[in-house]
Order: structure tokens, then sequence, then C-alpha cells
């Protein structure tokens, strides 16, 4: 997912976005201990999805603080 994508969803979008992502996350790990991981970059890609989006909310949270 691109950044600037991310940009222009609202901080719901978000919120929903992330726990998507971190369900993903957690279920890639859950195959990855069972051997089933068929494409194990994609934990390294979601990974970084989430670090986007939590790094959008944080600009967002200082951009509403001054």
């Amino acid at each position: 997912m691109k950044t600037k994508d991310l940009v222009f969803l609202t901080e719901s979008e978000l919120d929903t976005k992330l726990t998507e992502l971190k369900q993903e996350l957690f279920n890639l790990r859950f195959q990855l201990a069972v051997n089933q991981l068929d494409n194990p970059t994609r934990i390294k890609a979601v990974k970084k999805d989430i670090a986007r989006i939590k790094t959008i909310q944080r600009q967002r949270q200082l951009a509403a603080n001054n």
C-alpha cells in the first residue's frame, strides 16, 4: 500500500485498516510457526504498512496539537 493512498483516508478508516493488518500479521506469523506460509516476504510488507499507518496517525496528532 502506498503512503499517498493512506494520506487521504479518514481516522476511522485508518483505524480499521490498522486492525485488519494486525490481524493479517498475526495469521501470517501463525502460518510461519506451523510451516504453512507460502510467501514469507508478505510479513515484511504488512509490517511496513502498519508502520506507515502509525506514522500518518502520529503526524496528524502532532499537527492537531500545534
